[in-house]
This record gives structure tokens, C-alpha cells and sequence, in this order.
């Protein structure tokens, strides 16, 4: 059991971290100073979140590593998150988009998890569970203002959902990792979770008069460590300081 809760830990630790970098790069390039702060907030809190997860597989792995071991001295191969967080942020109507996706889903994930039978899990998960209610608050009302707001904003909102919609697909996957730490109650049952899912995203995508795309092939493959192209250009920036000088302490 061991391996697989590695395995599931860095799955969710990857998910949080590639995210948390995707919203930093917004860092001072907001639309305006409020909305720059709130979604640097947001960025911290996954951070956060990321942090506490990629340490507990650390704890759990054994060999002496550290989150920041983790974060910065793995390989694109190695990183095991899905492909949804990876993808550029684009222009503000793209990157709500993205994050109103992934906050649905985190907040129905984290709930779950906040019942897990792992006491540390269950413990980081309803930590989680009160930022991403905000964050999903967020993005949710931010969907609605560009769905809803003017033709050009509209658009911009579409042809966002109309491309990321692919990507959503892998939320949903499990394989052995999953299905053995389910029966020892420990992971959360994301084919019970997709229902909910997909009312409450069908419901966001109403109010904000956006269209749901019409069932289409799914890109996957992040969990078994094959990404797309972003993956890398994202790695490079974030990890080449701390390769340059590994031992230095900040």
C-alpha cells in the first residue's frame, strides 16, 4: 500500500503545484490591483496545498526527500499531474475558464478526501476544502461576467471552454492506484464524483450563457507521465534556479 499512496500523494501534490505556477505567472499582470491580489491569493493557497502533499510523499516514499526535492528536482517524466493544469493560461477569459473547471472538481475531491481513512490526507483536504470554496466563489462569478458580459468577452470565454474541454476527461480516470486505496478507504471515488461534477458545470456554464462542447475525444496520459508541450517550457522556469545552486538555503 505503501507505493501506491507515493503514488497517489505526488499525483495530487503534482496536480496543485503545476497550477499554483500556471497562476503565478498572472503575478502583477492582473487585469486591476484587486483582482491581481485575489488571484495571487488563490496561487498561495495552492501552493500551500501543494506543499503539504508533495512532503507527505515525501514522509511516505522514506528515503530522506523533501517537498522541495520533489518539486524541483524531478524530471517532466516524472511528473505525474493531469494534463488540464498544465495548459497556457492564455488571456484572462482562458484562464478562468481553467480554474473554474479544476475548482469544481477540487472542492468535490477535497470533500471527499476530508473523509479519508489517512488522517494527514483527510487533515490537508479540509484545510483545502475552505480555500477552494472561495477560489470556485471566485471563478465562478468571474465565468458569469465574461459569459455573460460583452459579445467580444463572450467569445473569448467559448472558444477558451471549447478548447480545454478535452483535457477534462482525465479528472475522472483511475487505475489500480486509485481502486486499491478506494477499497481501504482511503482515496476519494472520482466515477462517483463526475455527476456532481458535471451538473455543477453545467449549471455554471447556464448562468454564464456558455455553451457545453459536445461530447469529443478526451486527451490524456498526465498520470502516466506524458505531457503536453507546456509541461516543459513550465519546469524549465520554475526548476532551473534551484538547479544552478542546489544546496543554497532561502
Amino acid at each position: 500500500m505503501k507505493e501506491n499512496l507515493l503514488k497517489y500523494t505526488l499525483r495530487l501534490g503534482d496536480n496543485a503545484l503545476v497550477l499554483a505556477q500556471r497562476l503565478s505567472e498572472w503575478t502583477g499582470h492582473g487585469p486591476f490591483i484587486e483582482e491581481d491580489l485575489a488571484l495571487t491569493n488563490v496561487c498561495l493557497d495552492t501552493f500551500g496545498t501543494a506543499t503539504l502533499l508533495l512532503d507527505y510523499a515525501a514522509q511516505v516514499e522514506g528515503k530522506g526527500s523533501t517537498a522541495d526535492r520533489l518539486a524541483f528536482f524531478r524530471n517532466e517524466r516524472e511528473f505525474t499531474n493531469v494534463l488540464l493544469v498544465e495548459q497556457s493560461n492564455g488571456d484572462y477569459a482562458k484562464t478562468i475558464v481553467r480554474q473554474a473547471l479544476i475548482d469544481t472538481y477540487n472542492l468535490l475531491l477535497y470533500r471527499e478526501l476530508s473523509k479519508s481513512k489517512d488522517e494527514t490526507l483527510a487533515g490537508i483536504a479540509q484545510k483545502a476544502v475552505k480555500e477552494v470554496t472561495y477560489h470556485l466563489r471566485h471563478s465562478s462569478a468571474w465565468l458569469v461576467r465574461f459569459g455573460d458580459g460583452t459579445e467580444e468577452s463572450h467569445n473569448k470565454a467559448q472558444e477558451a471552454l471549447n478548447e480545454l474541454w478535452r483535457f477534462t476527461g482525465e479528472l475522472f480516470e483511475m487505475d489500480e492506484v486509485e481502486k486499491t486505496l478506494i477499497k481501504e478507504g482511503i482515496a476519494a471515488d472520482l466515477s462517483a464524483l463526475k455527476p456532481e461534477w458535471e451538473k455543477q458545470i453545467s449549471e455554471s456554464l447556464a448562468k454564464a450563457t456558455l455553451k457545453k462542447p459536445e461530447a469529443a475525444f478526451m486527451q490524456t496520459g498526465g498520470r502516466k507521465g506524458i505531457h503536453t508541450e507546456n509541461l516543459g517550457f513550465i519546469l524549465s522556469q520554475m526548476q532551473t534556479l534551484p538547479r544552478m545552486l542546489p544546496d543554497a538555503k532561502w
